[in-house]
């Protein structure tokens, strides 16, 4: 049976080292699977985050060689034979322990939010159009990957300013939902701070679900922002008969 060394991380907040394990391989296996043998053999006390082993829930985020993915779906067979496997935490959050990490912060975020609000005896039925172009917005798991990834956050660390890819697509299928009433661009522009977004589409290319966060929420909410505070018909007309 051959056999993957694995790196994985291992420590906490204040220090941590990888350490190197050999994996037997079996076929059809995926990371988490290996990361369950090091629990089961090899070290007991490895701390990692997981759920639903399908790709579902979104707990079993990791870097993987360096890579945002989650482990339950990154194949064993896509690394190369000899090829060592870096597994290590997010490196957007904090590090609870080995590869557990902190994201209290996401849902923090997440109640600044205004919630969907509709409109008074509003007639649910509406076009088909409409629900598949907010549909796709729901179908986020949470993983965080991408939140992971985004530049803003990870590397310049904003988090004070900036809300993340993740919750511009959830504002992404409030604002565009055709019942929604709620005036959300001033928020967008300022607390959510997507000015600081500069579309390189990282947070795309690791969505586990393909959202095309970019496309279809991140630029959509940009060119609202623009029409609303940088147009100039729009605030010269705006100055003419002021805003309803």
């Amino acid at each position: 049976m051959p056999e993957a060394t694995l790196k994985v991380f291992r420590g906490d907040k204040n220090s941590g080292e990888f350490s190197t394990y050999q994996v037997p391989v079996q076929e059809g296996m995926v990371v988490l699977d290996a990361i369950h043998y090091v629990q089961g053999y090899l070290e007991p006390g490895l701390a990692v985050r997981w759920n639903c082993k399908a790709a579902k829930c979104g707990s079993c985020s990791a870097e993987i060689n360096g890579c945002p993915g989650l482990m339950c779906k990154t194949r064993m067979d896509k690394f190369a034979e000899g090829e060592e496997i870096t597994i290590q935490p997010l490196k957007a959050f904090p590090i609870i322990k080995d590869l557990v990490t902190d994201v209290s912060w996401n849902y923090e975020v997440n109640k600044k939010i205004q919630p969907f609000t509709p409109k008074e005896n509003a007639n649910w039925i509406f076009q088909q159009e409409d629900i598949d172009r907010v549909q796709e917005f729901r179908k986020c798991i949470e993983c965080f990957l991408c939140q992971d990834v985004c530049h803003v956050v990870r590397d310049h660390d904003r988090k004070d300013a900036f809300f993340g890819p993740r919750f511009l697509v959830r504002l992404a299928g409030l604002e565009m939902h055709p019942l929604d009433t709620a005036d959300r661009i001033k928020s967008i522009k300022e607390e959510a701070g997507i000015g600081f977004c500069n579309i390189t589409k990282c947070c795309t290319e690791v969505c586990p679900e393909e959202i095309h966060i970019t496309d279809n929420a991140i630029i959509p909410l940009k060119e609202r922002v623009v029409d609303e505070f940088y147009d100039p018909i729009q605030m010269l007309l705006k100055w003419l008969f002021g805003k309803k």
